[in-house]
């Protein structure tokens, strides 16, 4: 059986359980819609270098879990919004391993997600050595096309594209916060024509090089503020070196560092920073208490396995929060302290839920339902 870890989620006035009803009729909107592909994701780690041809690597650690997408869905849900999840799955073992875990284990909820029939689940094997990791993907367009449902929601999360996708205008037409993120570009060539699609989003969240190189920029800080004329929260992720961000909504600009934690898998853990930025913008909370929030979350996910089992929920930050507040006082947890000082008025007064973690084998719960309309278990 996968690990455990106590974790749990909040329930403040702007950040609701996914227990509670899907919006339907008029009901309440979701905290947050995502849509994309989900993979199985298999992550080896411990390996003391990379396979070569001709040799048989051994590894000390191994973890599966739902990627891609996925990845953004349970970092919001165990943050304790609302979520709902548009993808494609599979009806194989792995499509079915996936639904089961967001849909029943971590209650996103899956209404506009659709199961496709004859399609090999997109599979994604990921080598963490060096500080770094290598991935491997198998992936097969599904044989059917994008849902256009747009569930109401408060924010959404889209890939950034020059032209955006229908449904991302849609869900801008409705009121919903567009928090873009972009991938690598394999070209190379960073065409600056991709920002356009910032016409249509409330924030943008690149890292540092993909921000640089869009920007045509040499440093984080050139990079946000030539986001900022663009869009009206940008934020620049620097990995272990921390965030840059400016809000034009408030006047606001703030520079946090990362946390000096030990990396087990940094599968992920740009989504998990998105997540709890996402979390902090719809509380309401200054900027840099987002970006603060929002690297300790991303912190905490990368000393487990996987990408959206990894991420952490309100019994994981407490947790942090009681050892820094608690334990030895240095002048690094004395900053520590200062600088998470906002934790004492978020954290919920509650919290011991265990979560799983990604574990080696893929679970088999037939106890479970299936489908659809499956109700999703309690948090």
């Amino acid at each position: 059986m996968p690990d455990t870890a106590r974790t749990d989620t909040a329930r403040t006035d702007t950040a609701r359980t996914a227990a509670d009803p899907a919006p339907a009729g008029g009901a309440e909107p979701f905290d947050v819609h995502v849509r994309g592909t989900v993979f199985l994701d298999i992550v080896f780690t411990g390996l003391e270098n990379e396979p070569r041809l001709g040799t048989e690597v051994w590894t000390s650690g191994m973890g599966s879990c739902p990627g891609g997408i996925a990845n953004m869905a349970v970092a919001a849900a165990r943050l304790g919004l609302r979520t709902s999840l548009a993808a494609a799955f599979s009806t194989d073992a792995y499509g079915q391993f996936c639904w089961e875990t967001l849909g029943q284990q971590e209650g996103v909820d899956l209404s506009t997600s659709h199961r496709v029939d004859d399609w090999h689940s997109p599979v994604t094997v990921s080598l963490a050595y060096g500080g770094d990791r290598a991935m491997v993907t198998h992936e097969h367009p599904p044989p059917v096309p994008d849902p256009v449902e747009v569930p109401p929601a408060r924010a959404c999360l889209a890939h950034l594209e020059a032209d955006p996708q229908p449904w991302v205008l849609r869900a801008e037409s409705q009121g919903a916060l567009v928090f873009a993120d972009v991938g690598w570009d394999s070209s190379t060539q960073w065409s600056p024509d991709v920002l356009a699609g910032l016409e249509h989003c409330y924030a943008f969240l690149p890292n540092h090089v993909e921000a640089m190189r869009y920007t045509r920029t040499d440093d984080a800080r050139a990079a946000v503020t030539a986001l900022a004329e663009r869009v009206p929260v940008a934020v620049v992720t620097r990995g272990e070196d921390g965030a840059v961000a400016v809000d034009q909504t408030t006047g606001e600009s703030a520079q946090v560092p990362g946390l000096r934690l030990e990396a087990l898998d940094a599968t992920g853990a740009g989504d998990v920073f998105g997540a709890g930025f996402l979390t902090g913008t719809l509380a309401g909370w200054p900027l840099e208490d987002r970006l603060a929030f929002a690297n300790l979350c991303a912190g905490l996910s990368v000393q487990q396995f996987g990408g959206s089992l990894s991420a952490p929920g309100w019994g994981d930050i407490a947790d942090w929060w009681s050892h820094v507040r608690l334990g030895p006082r240095t002048s690094a947890t004395a900053e520590l302290v200062r600088r998470y000082g906002f934790l004492r008025d978020v954290l919920p007064a509650e919290h011991g839920r265990a979560v799983r973690r990604a574990g080696a084998t893929l679970a088999v719960r037939n106890d479970l339902p299936v489908g659809p309309s499956a109700p999703s278990v309690p948090r």
